[in-house]
């Protein structure tokens, strides 16, 4: 299928991009597996899954020039910087022209939960928080208010509740 094997290459190229940062490498890795297994699991239609999942990769994209430039990885500063990363990024990509719309659409505001205008968005949001939990050893009560008022999948809402609310 072309839509994987796009996937593929622009994964490779991330961790390219990244040039031997594991941190980053291993955070939009992690985020990716998350966005992709919800999105299926959740049903989404062929060119949000697509969407999506390129997203997760370069959700991030911005964060080694703000902590250059910024001297860290604010998100606010993400969402300001990444868009026009992502644009000379995914060219050539072999994606559509309206899914790399949606995915720039989506790195300039993964930090912005009240805008929120699809399932593909809110999804992306749900599988960077899953792992910014784990690698911020967020407390308990913070992931419990996550689950109440940023969590809206049943996927999502699952991995929570298993992963960092079992006990």
């Amino acid at each position: 299928m072309k839509t994987a094997k796009n996937i593929a290459k622009l994964t490779e190229k991330m961790i390219k991009f990244y040039d031997g940062d594991l941190h980053d490498i291993n955070h939009f890795l992690k985020v990716y597996a998350y966005a992709k297994t919800i999105g299926q699991c959740e049903g989404l239609d062929e060119m949000s899954q697509m969407s999506l999942e390129a997203a997760a990769i370069v959700h991030d994209i911005a964060c080694p020039l703000c902590r250059e430039k910024y001297g860290s990885a604010d998100g606010k500063h993400q969402e300001q910087e990444g868009p026009a990363l992502t644009i000379p990024f995914l060219k050539g990509s072999g994606l559509h022209q309206a899914c790399v719309g949606r995915v720039v659409y989506l790195v300039g505001h993964h930090h912005t939960p009240e805008k929120v205008d699809g399932p593909d968005y809110q999804i992306l949001l749900e599988a960077d928080y899953l792992v910014n939990a784990d690698e911020g050893n967020y407390t308990r009560e913070h992931i419990e208010q996550a689950m109440e008022k940023l969590f809206k999948t049943e996927t999502g809402k699952s991995f929570l509740q298993s992963i960092y609310l079992k006990n």
